[in-house]
């Protein structure tokens, strides 16, 4: 089957014939019908990451947004069968650790990260596989059919996670997002079906209007002013109850710290790259001053996908608004490659993997 390859950290990907996977006993194999192009992809193959353990050893097979049509199952699999369209989470859990047991399987002890780790091959495939299918295969309601849910994959999913229960977002609070890729976007989106009142920020004007018609009350350009977080604190008479940095540089994460009031809650949903190596500094007195929870946000819960998907199904949410276009395979690379520098508005999504 044909799948892009990492074979060199930030040398040019390639599309080559690689061996189809074969279903482990509790594990299943899936058609990809759909896979978002992640600026994580991207990190992936500028060899960002090593830090926590998102570094595999190439060549590797990257990819790690998909959607599927289950094409075969292991012996012990008993929930999900052929034919089955499925969302697949990126962060691939066990089941059986203390934080599975208790809803926390998005930080599965045994977490298998698909695209980023050696022992999960990435969806930038013709085939993908799923190990513990019974619980990492999510079956779509019959009314969302796969390749609409190509846009809810990890940047969709994991904002939804940070929006709806790690901030919380309530009806009426102030919400600032610094930085309106996709995954700002998708925070955007749904910090607003939420019934928060959103405010990006972001250098680019086409980005900004974007948010707008996602939902954002109002924006800010960070290039056109002194001070992005004195902005937002003027427009919200005192500051946002919750910030995101959905970049994961240290400029945004100041800055969308800054932009809280007293009380607020900050929620860390972009990872940074090499320059930062996973620390930025931060005003810790104010922390306290301002008791400012600091929160982190990575996937969603296998176990609840169900509210996502609830609010898709009655239009409260739409992940194909956050999708800018849809490429075949041999696009993958250069579309990756764009991402170099920052210009990718929304979410492209790869939805063709053969010839």
């Amino acid at each position: 089957m044909q799948a892009v390859l990492l074979e060199e950290f930030q040398e040019p990907l390639t599309v080559q014939d690689v061996e189809r996977p074969e279903p482990e006993p509790d594990g299943a194999v899936a058609e990809v019908i759909g896979c978002g192009i992640c600026r994580s992809d991207w990190h992936c193959w500028q060899g960002d990451w090593d830090w926590f353990g998102y570094r595999p050893d190439p060549p590797h097979v990257l990819g790690h947004e998909p959607t599927g049509r289950i094409v075969s199952v292991g012996e012990n699999v008993e929930n999900v069968e052929e034919g089955q369209e499925v969302a697949i989470p990126f962060n691939f859990a066990c089941g059986s650790c203390d934080l599975c047991r208790n809803g926390r399987e998005n930080i599965c002890e045994n977490h298998i990260g698909l695209g980023f780790m050696n022992q999960a091959p990435g969806a930038f495939a013709e085939e993908v596989h799923i190990p513990n299918a019974d619980l990492n295969a999510v079956p779509l309601p019959d009314d969302i059919d796969a390749e609409s849910a190509a846009g809810m994959g990890c940047r969709f999913m994991t904002s939804f996670h940070a929006m709806a229960h790690r901030a919380p977002v309530s009806a009426g609070d102030d919400v600032v997002i610094h930085g309106c890729g996709g995954i700002g976007l998708s925070a955007v989106h749904i910090a607003n079906a939420l019934g928060g009142n959103v405010i990006g920020v972001d250098l680019m004007d086409e980005k900004l209007e974007r948010a707008e018609d996602l939902g954002a009350v109002a924006t800010v350009n960070a290039q056109e002013v002194d001070d992005p977080a004195k902005e937002v604190r003027d427009i919200t008479d005192g500051g946002a109850d919750v910030s995101a940095d959905a970049l994961g540089i240290a400029t945004t994460c100041q800055n969308a710290v800054n932009s809280l009031r007293k009380g607020g809650t900050h929620v860390q949903i972009g990872l940074t790259t090499s320059e930062e190596e996973g620390m930025v500094p931060l005003p810790t007195d104010e922390f306290v001053a301002k008791e400012i929870d600091f929160k982190g946000s990575l996937g969603l819960q296998p176990s609840r996908y169900s509210e996502m998907l609830d609010m898709v199904e009655s239009s409260k949410l739409d992940p194909t608004a956050l999708v800018e276009e849809t490429v075949d395979i041999h696009q993958v690379p250069d579309e990756l490659a764009a991402m170099s520098d920052y210009n990718t508005v929304g979410i492209p999504v790869c939805n063709e993997f053969s010839n």
